[in-house]
C-alpha cells in the first residue's frame, strides 16, 4: 500500500515537473516572441513612413541618393515583414508545405542580396557626387538609376533562381509534399550544394566590400586636393563607412544561418531562441541603419519627414532648409 502510495506521489511529482517544463518554455517562447516584434514593427513604421514622405516631395523622386534611400527602405520593408511572418510561424511551431515556404525563401533571399547592392549603388554614387562632379548631373540620371533598379533585381534573384533549379534536379518529387519550417537551408538539403551557397556568398561579400572600399579610397585621396569640397567630402566619408558597417552587419547572416543549421538538429527550442536573436541582431538592426545614414542625417529629409508625422498644414521649414551632400 505505501509503495503504490510512494508511486503515485512520485507520478503526480514528475507530472508536475513537466507542466512547469512546458508552461516555462512557453512562456520563453511568448516573451521572445513579442521582444521580436517590439522591435521589427517600429522600424517597419518608420521604413513605411519614410515612404511616404518620399512618394510625397517631387524633389526626392527625382535625385538619384533619394531614389536608392527609398529603393533601400522598400527592400527593407519586404524582408523585415517576410522574416518577420515567418519567425511567428516558426514560434507557433507551424509546418507548412514545402510549395508554399519555396517562393517565400525565394522572396526573402532576393530582398536580403538587393540590401548590400542597393547600398554599394549608393556608395558608388556619393564617390561620383564628390570626386566627379562636373559629371554627377549626367551620370546619375532618373533613368540611369530606374535601370540600376532593374540590374540589381536581375542580379539578386540569379542566386536563388540557381538554388531553385539544383533542387528541382536533384530530390525526388516527395519532398515537396513535406511539411516544414521555412527556413532557407530547405532549399540546400545536399552538402555539396550548401557549401556552393557558401563559396557564392562569401565571394559576393568580398566584391561588394572592395567596391565600397574602392570608393572610401578614393574620396580620401580626393580630399587631400584642393578640387573638392572638403566638407561635402567628410560627410561622404561618414556615410560610406556606416554603410560598410551595414554590410559587415549583413553579411554576418552568412555565418548565423550555417549555426542555426546545427542548433535545429538539437534543439528545436533553442534554435527558436537563436533565430530570434540573430534576427534581431544581424537582420532588424543592420537594416536600422539605412534610416540613420540618409533619414536622419539629411536635412531636407529629415524636414519633410518631421512635417509628414506631425501632419503641418505649412511646409515652410521643409522647403526652406538646405540639404546636407552626404
Amino acid at each position: 500500500m505505501c509503495t503504490a502510495d510512494c508511486n503515485n506521489s512520485q507520478n503526480e511529482s514528475s507530472s508536475l515537473h513537466q507542466l512547469q517544463l512546458v508552461s516555462s518554455v512557453s512562456l520563453r517562447k511568448d516573451l521572445s516572441l513579442a521582444i521580436t516584434q517590439i522591435f521589427v514593427w517600429p522600424f517597419v513604421y518608420i521604413n513605411v513612413l519614410m515612404l511616404f514622405t518620399f512618394y510625397r516631395k517631387q524633389s526626392f523622386r527625382t535625385e538619384t541618393r533619394y531614389m536608392l534611400f527609398a529603393h533601400t527602405l522598400l527592400t527593407d520593408v519586404i524582408f523585415l515583414i517576410l522574416t518577420d511572418f515567418v519567425v511567428i510561424l516558426s514560434y507557433s511551431s507551424v509546418l507548412m508545405p514545402m510549395a508554399f515556404c519555396i517562393p517565400f525563401c525565394m522572396l526573402m533571399e532576393t530582398v536580403s542580396i538587393c540590401t548590400p547592392l542597393t547600398i554599394t549603388a549608393m556608395c558608388v554614387e556619393r564617390y561620383v557626387a564628390i570626386c566627379m562632379p562636373l559629371r554627377h548631373s549626367a551620370i546619375s540620371t532618373t533613368s540611369r538609376t530606374l535601370t540600376a533598379f532593374l540590374i540589381i533585381w536581375i542580379i539578386s534573384y540569379i542566386k536563388p533562381f540557381v538554388d531553385v533549379f539544383i533542387l528541382v534536379a536533384t530530390v525526388s518529387q516527395e519532398y515537396f509534399l513535406e511539411p516544414t519550417f521555412c527556413y532557407y537551408e530547405i532549399m540546400t538539403p545536399e552538402q555539396w550544394h550548401r557549401t556552393m551557397r557558401e563559396i557564392m556568398n562569401i565571394s559576393f561579400f568580398v566584391i561588394v566590400l572592395l567596391t565600397e572600399f574602392f570608393c572610401y579610397l578614393m574620396i580620401v585621396l580626393a580630399v587631400r586636393t584642393a578640387t573638392v569640397d572638403k566638407i561635402s567630402a567628410g560627410k561622404g566619408l561618414r556615410t560610406i563607412s556606416l554603410h560598410m558597417f551595414q554590410l559587415i552587419l549583413c553579411s554576418l547572416e552568412i555565418i548565423y544561418s550555417h549555426i542555426e543549421e546545427v542548433i535545429i538538429e538539437l534543439d528545436i527550442h533553442l534554435y527558436q531562441s537563436l533565430r530570434s536573436f540573430n534576427f534581431i541582431t544581424f537582420s532588424v538592426i543592420a537594416r536600422a541603419v539605412s534610416p540613420l545614414v540618409y533619414g536622419l542625417r539629411d536635412e531636407k529629409f529629415y524636414a519633410a519627414l518631421l512635417y509628414y508625422m506631425k501632419c503641418k498644414q505649412n511646409h515652410i521649414s521643409s522647403e526652406n532648409r538646405g540639404p546636407i551632400i552626404l
